[in-house]
């Protein structure tokens, strides 16, 4: 009896293509159903008294970021398994800056971890509601700003990956709009930590990160989840590459 030591691309693409579509569910959540909702930037006694009075959906949301950087595991993993093919070296740094920004994710869900903590629970007994609330969204700022700087890594990786389907002519018009909004992933993160107007420019830069970032990632979802073996399965096959010791 023989055991397949290797995934089948079709499968990892499956993987990935899924847990993409996961992903957005969750990011609808865990995002603006919960954060955007409950959380107000210029308000910290508003939003210790959202978190306050909903704190079951805060966790929700909570649990969604987790469960979205365990996907980004998955994706990262599958990727390569999917990719590997058009180049070991290329794939694996896709894989590596994908994994970088899951962890930089994981981060920072924490600090969304103690601002839920300090809103409801024990850990602040007996500091007074402006604390409190000062605290909690000293925790947000974190969370958002850890979140922000994870974006340049998630940027590279599509920057990566879209070079790649450019390279391997898997998909060139895909692989122009994910290096696009990776693009624009690091120019929008560097735009908030230099400028110190970015609130000028700060509906320009939305559109301008948003348009090609969800039309790229939901692109790929749906390509790998429909067009991504046999693409790959067309590609002329290559010399191995030679990994010094």
């Amino acid at each position: 009896m023989s055991i397949r030591s290797d995934l089948a691309p079709a499968t990892a693409a499956r993987a990935a293509g899924l847990s993409y579509l996961a992903m957005f569910a969750l990011a609808m959540v865990a995002n603006f159903t919960v954060v955007e909702r409950l959380v107000v930037p210029d308000d910290a006694a508003l939003t210790l008294a959202n978190i306050q009075s909903d704190e079951s959906a805060f966790r929700l949301g909570l649990a969604g970021f987790v469960l979205i950087a365990a996907l980004d595991l998955v994706i990262a993993w599958a990727l390569h398994v999917l990719l590997r093919s058009t180049g070991e070296a290329r794939s694996l740094l896709a894989a590596w800056l994908r994994l970088g920004y899951s962890a930089v994710l994981v981060g920072a869900t924490a600090f969304m971890a103690i601002a839920v903590e300090v809103a409801t629970g024990p850990v602040a007994a007996g500091v007074d509601d402006a604390a409190r609330a000062s605290l909690t969204s000293v925790a947000m700022v974190g969370f958002d700003a850890a979140w922000m700087i994870g974006l340049v890594v998630f940027g590279l990786h599509l920057i990566v990956v879209g070079r790649i389907l450019v390279g391997a002519s898997l998909s060139r018009a895909l692989g122009v709009v994910l290096s696009a909004a990776g693009v624009m992933y690091v120019a929008d993160t560097f735009a908030h930590l230099v400028l110190t107007d970015y609130a000028s420019i700060a509906d320009v830069m939305l559109v301008a990160v948003a348009v090609p970032s969800m039309v790229g990632e939901m692109w790929l979802a749906i390509w790998l989840l429909a067009r991504a073996p046999r693409a790959l399965a067309a590609l002329p096959a290559r010399e191995p590459e030679l990994v010094p010791a």
